[in-house]
């Protein structure tokens, strides 16, 4: 993993995310400590919309209104 200065990194960021999408990861630093990390990006990092929407879904069943309508929680702001 190589390291950079920020202000080298700032110069040259077009050359440096051509290398990270080639898969390579890079440190920046400033004053020769690390600040950030460039690394490629890992879509098994994005959330699944059907497990989320199952989840949601879920969550609701346990929800009831126990005799108080849609209304009256629109009323008091709720809603």
């Amino acid at each position: 993993m190589e390291s950079i200065g920020a202000y080298d990194a700032k110069t040259h960021l077009p050359r440096l995310l051509k290398r990270v999408a080639e898969g390579e990861t890079i440190v920046i630093t400033k004053h020769g400590a690390p600040v950030a990390v460039l690394a490629p990006y890992s879509s098994s990092e994005r959330p699944d919309p059907k497990a989320a929407i199952d989840a949601i879904r879920a969550y609701r069943q346990g929800m009831k209104l126990e005799g108080v309508s849609i209304r009256e929680l629109i009323e008091e702001g709720r809603l």
